[in-house]
């Protein structure tokens, strides 16, 4: 049969599930965009710019675990969408990134967006493709999302020159194919697993005290991660992306973390013991509050990337593979060990403690962050979907949300993107629209992808967005202030969100201080299930500094060398004494 361009590639999204292709089109891809207006199962997202492309895209991944496209243009479209690619590539999600191309029949240089994507693309995306002829469309869109998803997720490019789009070719195509699916391995280990299953079984058993540490890499694994926890009868710390794979209500879960940037009871409880379990995780600058963890030895680390294990740490026993089959196979080897109600009441007091801190630091003059994250917990449920972006929010997050599943907070991590909630929070909504989904957006991020409201209240996305307003940069500035004793280009012009929500179509709520959270709330419920979208300007208190920030400051100065660390004291004490 004889089709355009346009109509095969939209027949290979079709055919993956591809819910939603989100963009901006443009004159070299408007046959495309055509043909998507025909589709019935593929949704053509208009967004205000194509950094909100893929930040929406990747929060339909880490939502619903439904690969979702980035539809761009030659040149200024691919430039536009490259940090929420990039956030993608570090994170692990997988998207498809559809790039269209100039004109490649013509023989004319200097053409419109004229520029070499694939170089561009390639230290941000797990594959570059260019699809040399209208025959190879549909097979490589097809191959580019079964690399996308498969192994170590990713994205993953694919430029599409413009006159594919304008012509018709001659195309074989299956009568029912089989929808897109996630690669996955074997549904068995391999024998040449046995001796290193056996190996880490060894380790694991003959230790006193493990300590299970969990990422996000380890979420297919499921419930059996509970039964490894109480099997091993371990405490259980897991990476930032990796919150909420185990049940953060169950006795063993610990901290979402273990070094300098945890509590003192979580430290101390992985301080006492005397192996590690890392189970899909990267032991990451930012999960490890810039590497301020020492994993207690030995350490047996399982993930599907073979490059992983051993590049931070030392490790004793390695497991390459799928944590869904590796979990499973590596517990059939472990020996069932008794309760330990010592080890649990130590976590349970541990926890208690830290979340009485908060409490006792709760209402100030402004918004209390443990007040609010609790307040929005309470009242819109565990199914609630949060996002944030980079900097406080995320860590507060991190450490105040108590999360039973994963997939609840969706957070940049290891690229930490300014400007991901908004747009995140909109892909999460869309392809989950049963979910409640709170955006936590900082106010210097809301200025950068803020205007995504109208993209919201254009299509019913009605999402909450508490945007965060201490009128700083809120994490540089603290760490400006505690290093440096002074802030520099971290205090924001002031602006007033309400007339900015007004134009885009939005209302817009006031929370300024805990009394008025339950009111505010009971707004937020009323509107978001109405279908639309709301915003809360939110006068938020970070005068209580995270874990997370402490840490940090805490190891990169143990860390620097003795002069240099008198320097940085000495010079912050001068600022302090003379104002």
């Amino acid at each position: 049969m004889k089709l355009t361009g346009g109509a095969i590639v939209v027949r290979a999204l079709e055919d993956e599930g591809i819910p939603f292709t989100f963009g901006i089109p443009g004159t070299h891809n408007i046959e495309l965009y055509d043909a998507l207006a025909e589709s019935r199962t593929v949704r053509a997202v208009l967004v205000t710019d194509e950094q909100s492309a893929s930040f929406a895209a990747d929060g339909v991944w880490r939502a619903s675990g439904r690969l979702a496209c980035v539809n761009v243009v030659p040149g200024a479209g691919l430039t536009h969408a490259l940090s929420g690619i990039a956030e993608a590539f570090l994170d692990n999600v997988p998207m498809l990134v559809l790039g269209c191309g100039i004109r490649r029949d013509t023989g004319r240089a200097y053409q419109l967006h004229d520029m070499d994507q694939q170089a561009l693309a390639r230290p941000v995306t797990k594959a570059q493709m260019l699809v040399e002829s209208g025959k190879d469309l549909y097979p490589v869109i097809r191959g580019a999302c079964r690399i996308a998803r498969e192994g170590v997720p990713g994205p993953v490019f694919v430029e599409v020159a413009a006159n594919m789009y304008l012509f018709r070719h001659e195309v074989e195509l299956p009568a029912s194919p089989e929808s897109g699916r996630e690669g996955r391995a074997s549904a068995v280990p391999a024998p040449e697993d046995a001796p290193a299953l056996a190996r880490a079984a060894e380790l694991l058993n003959g230790a006193r005290q493990p300590l299970v540490y969990l990422g996000l890499g380890a979420a297919g694994a499921g419930d059996q991660l509970v039964r490894l926890a109480e099997r091993l009868e371990a405490p259980v710390a897991t990476t930032f992306q990796g919150k909420g794979v185990f049940p953060e209500s169950h006795p063993l879960a610990l901290w979402p973390g273990f070094g300098d940037a945890a509590p003192p009871f979580a430290r101390a409880v992985a301080q006492g013991c005397d192996a590690t379990l890392a189970v899909g995780c990267r032991f990451g600058e930012v999960a490890t509050g810039s590497y301020g963890v020492a994993p207690p030895q030995p350490l047996v680390h399982l993930d599907i990337d073979p490059t992983v294990p051993g590049r931070n740490f030392p490790t004793a026993a390695t497991l390459t593979g799928d944590a869904a089959i590796l979990v499973p196979a590596l517990l059939d080897r472990l020996v069932q060990r008794e309760p330990d109600p010592a080890l649990r009441e130590r976590i349970a007091a541990g926890r208690a403690e830290v979340r009485a801190a908060w409490e006792k630091a709760a209402g100030g003059e402004r918004v209390s962050p443990w007040r609010l994250l609790s307040s929005l917990q309470a009242r819109l449920g565990p199914g609630t979907i949060f996002t944030s972006d980079s900097g406080n929010g995320t860590f507060l997050a991190v450490e105040m949300l108590d999360l039973q599943q994963p997939g609840k907070l969706l957070a940049p991590v290891d690229y930490s993107c300014m400007g991901y909630a908004v747009p995140a929070a909109i892909g999460a909504k869309l392809s989950r629209p049963e979910c409640p989904v709170v955006a936590l957006a900082g106010d210097g991020a809301f200025l950068m992808t803020g205007l995504e409201l109208l993209t919201a209240a254009h299509l019913g996305a009605a999402v909450a967005v508490f945007v965060l307003r201490d009128r700083e940069l809120a994490q540089i500035a603290q760490f400006q202030s505690v290093a440096l004793n002074r802030k520099t280009l971290s205090e924001l012009p002031d602006f007033d969100v309400a007339p900015l929500a007004a134009a885009l179509g939005v209302e817009c709520l006031r929370l300024d201080r805990d009394a008025d959270i339950p009111a505010v709330l009971q707004r937020v419920a009323e509107v978001t299930l109405a279908g639309r979208p709301v915003v809360v300007d939110t006068a938020i208190d970070y005068t209580e500094k995270t874990w997370f920030t402490r840490g940090v400051v805490r190891t990169t100065l143990g860390r620097l060398p003795w002069p240099d660390r008198v320097r940085f004291v000495a010079r912050a004490l001068a600022r302090k004494l003379t104002g």
